[in-house]
């Protein structure tokens, strides 16, 4: 269930309904201003809402100081064992403070810092990984390492409370997918505090990518969690943000920048679709509105199978078709489709609308009939939708293409060689 309470970290909702926020950590020295300050600025323009750094010295704690003032969002600084550097990063003006209270030293040193977090108002993140359980909670850990974590997290709430200090939201997480699910699970019904949502040391960009998608994204489906954090070995922290917003526009629970749908290709495929994917991918990467475009490799999967997207390509042997919300727009050469894609997305975001010609959109229609006629044996999505938008039209409904804005600039252009992609034993070949 979603956590009843709410808290801000900086101007940042946190729970009570609010939009799930993206936070990612810095892998720099946090005393390294320069260093620091320009990974966030990268994690803030690639999606960011919070930002946490490392303080585990005092020349990080005055460090924060000048990151606080100068971040473009909020700033968490993430404490552990040393009670007096949370003392003096909120005293340094961090706008939230991370703090495992078992690690801390104590009841008494936690109330130090919670008299502190409540004169200040800022709030604290609470929690305990799975490899960092209170002594006390060992023996149940082996026995039911779920009911250990929510055991030690509740536990902790428990101690906020007693201290009247309940500006806090909680974090429990393991390395293990499954644990970390049913936990989260369980805690959200123990408490009504926001939860903070996350798989721990879960891998490289690429296993840690799929196992936050499966944990995180399996939570985010039942309602649990307010904010996420992907935990990536990477030192492009960027990485880590923009993982937890595809996660997010998956479950279409927030919208940021385009969405591409491209089918697995198959011996059907007569072109380089591999390459035509990644250049639109990354030539993608420079738009913020939220775009849904559609790259498909046969007449199979043709216009039918993506007509809900706003703009879209169907390829063949040297040729292929342009088509926006599920209307051919234009047949153009093979080798000219990515740029002639792009140009018709800049024109019709610049205009607020598609623009057609009727002329172009006939000779394209015409060339998809044709191939629809190579491949008449099949029911395909476009036939199956072209027999819905008839039903559709008799029923006296239509659709209409929504406006756009205009993009901000164009990403760069990639190149696949046979390595990265092979093409041995397929319709084609890579010049």
């Amino acid at each position: 269930m979603a956590s009843r309470r709410q808290i801000f970290v900086g101007g940042v909702p946190i729970g009570g309904g609010a939009p799930v926020a993206v936070q990612t950590m810095t892998k720099t020295e946090t005393a390294n201003l320069e260093a620091t300050m320009e990974q966030i600025l990268r994690v803030a323009d690639a999606g960011a809402d919070l930002v946490r750094v490392a303080v585990p010295r005092d020349e990080d704690a005055v460090a924060l100081r000048t990151i606080v003032a100068r971040s473009p969002i909020p700033v968490i600084a993430d404490i552990h064992f040393n009670h007096t550097l949370a003392l003096k990063a909120i005293d340094a003006g961090a706008h939230c403070i991370r703090l495992n209270p078992g690690n801390i030293g104590g009841r008494e040193k936690v109330a130090e810092v919670a008299a502190r977090a409540t004169q200040a108002g800022v709030p604290m993140r609470i929690g305990v990984n799975s490899g960092s359980l209170p002594k006390h909670l060992h023996a149940l850990e082996r026995q039911d390492p779920v009911e250990a974590l929510v055991t030690a997290a509740v536990e902790f709430v428990e101690m906020m409370e007693s201290l009247d200090f309940e500006n806090f939201k909680v974090s429990i997480k393991s390395t293990n997918v499954p644990n970390t699910i049913a936990a989260n699970r369980l805690l959200s019904e123990r408490i009504p505090y926001p939860i903070h949502l996350g798989i721990t040391e879960a891998g490289t960009k690429w296993s840690g990518s799929l196992k936050s998608a499966v944990g995180l994204g399996t939570l985010l489906a039942d309602g649990v969690g307010d904010t996420v954090r992907i935990s990536l070995s990477t030192f492009h922290a960027e990485e880590e943000v923009k993982v937890a917003w595809e996660i997010l526009k998956a479950l279409h629970i927030r919208e940021r920048g385009p969405v591409l749908i491209a089918c697995p290709t198959c011996g059907r495929l007569q072109f380089d679709m591999d390459s035509v994917v990644a250049e639109i991918e990354a030539r993608l990467e420079a738009y913020t509105e939220p775009i849904e475009v559609a790259v498909l490799g046969c007449a199979v999967n043709g216009i039918g199978e993506a007509s809900h997207a706003d703009f879209g390509i169907t390829g063949a042997k040297n040729e292929g078709l342009i088509f926006a919300h599920g209307k051919p727009l234009r047949k153009v050469p093979q080798d000219e489709l990515v740029d002639a894609l792009f140009s018709e997305i800049d024109r019709s975001l610049d205009r607020g609308a598609v623009e057609v010609d009727d002329t172009e959109a006939a000779v394209g229609a015409e060339w998809l009939a044709k191939i629809e006629e190579e491949n008449a044996g099949e029911l395909t999505p476009e036939r199956i939708a072209q027999m819905e938008a008839e039903k559709a039209r008799e029923e006296g409904n239509d659709v209409t293409a929504e406006p756009f804005l205009k993009p901000v600039k164009r990403g760069p252009r990639p190149a696949l060689d046979e390595q990265a992609s092979p093409t041995a034993g397929r319709r084609f070949t890579r010049a």
